[in-house]
C-alpha cells in the first residue's frame, strides 16, 4: 500500500489541522492515517502497523493521555507524539509519564513538527534489535515485517510483540510466567490462557502444512521456538 514509505497515524479531532499535517507529512514523504476520536485512534493504533504517531491531547471519547497509556499497555511501542493547544508543564509531565516520546505545543512550526517526527525515528531505530532468523521463519523489528515459508504474514502488534520474544530466545524453553510478564506487562490481572490464545494465532499464521511447527509447547511449563 504504502511501499517503502514510513507509516504516521494522526489522531486529531480537528479536520482542519488533521487535513494540513497529513498533507505536510505526505509531502515530506510519508504515507498518513487519520482518526478523529480517542476511541477509534485507540483501535488503529493497536491494530495497524505504524511507525509513528501524533496524537493530540484533547479529543471527544477518550483523551490523549488514556490513548496513550492503552496503547503502551497494549504492547504498542510505536514512538508518539503528543500535542497539545494547552500551556504549562503538568500536561507535558503527565503525557511523558503515561508512555509519550516527545511533546510539542500548539500552534507549531511545521519544520520544527517534521524534524521531531524523523528524530523519534532515528531513535527508535537505532534501539531495535536485527533481524531475527528461526528455520523458514524471518522477523524484521526495524520494518515490523514477518515472512514464513517465503510468503509475507500480517500479524497484530501483540501477536508480534509475542513472536519476537519468542524468537529472541530460539531453543530455549520459556515459561508462561515470563511470557506473559514480557510481553502483556507486570501490571497484566487478565487470564493468563490469553497466551495459549495469542500461541493459536499465531500457528495459523506462520504455520505451513505439512511442516510441524516451529512453535513448540513445552508441557506443564510454557514454550520454545525451535530450530531442530
Amino acid at each position: 500500500m504504502s511501499g517503502d514509505r514510513r507509516r504516521v497515524l494522526v489522531i486529531e479531532d480537528d479536520h482542519d489541522l488533521a487535513r494540513a499535517v497529513t498533507n505536510l507529512l505526505e509531502d515530506d514523504g510519508f504515507a498518513v492515517s487519520q482518526r478523529h476520536d480517542g476511541e477509534s485512534g485507540l483501535a488503529e493504533g493497536v491494530e495497524g502497523d505504524y511507525d509513528v504517531i501524533v496524537l493530540d491531547l484533547m479529543l471527544p471519547k477518550r483523551n490523549g493521555f488514556s490513548v496513550c497509556a492503552d496503547l503502551r499497555a497494549a504492547g504498542v511501542d510505536t514512538p508518539l507524539l503528543m500535542l497539545t493547544a494547552k500551556e504549562g508543564a503538568l500536561d507535558e509531565v503527565e503525557g511523558l509519564e503515561v508512555g509519550a516520546d516527545a511533546f510539542m505545543h500548539k500552534p507549531f512550526e511545521n519544520s520544527i513538527l517534521v524534524a521531531h517526527l524523523h528524530a523519534l525515528l532515528r531513535l527508535h531505530d537505532r534501539g531495535r534489535p536485527q533481524r531475527l532468523v528461526a528455520g523458514p521463519i524471518s522477523l524484521d523489528p526495524l520494518r515490523r515485517s514477518v515472512v514464513a515459508y517465503g510468503r509475507d504474514v500480517t500479524l497484530t502488534p501483540r501477536e508480534f510483540a509475542l513472536l519476537a520474544f519468542l524468537m529472541g530466545k530460539v531453543n530455549e524453553p520459556i515459561a508462561k510466567s515470563e511470557i506473559l510478564r514480557e510481553v502483556w506487562g507486570s501490571g497484566f490481572d487478565g487470564d493468563p490462557n490469553i497466551i495459549e490464545v495469542y500461541i493459536g494465532y499465531l500457528r495459523r499464521k506462520i504455520d505451513q502444512a505439512p511442516f510441524e511447527s516451529v512453535i513448540h509447547t513445552v508441557r506443564g511449563f510454557g514454550y520454545s521456538v525451535r530450530t531442530d
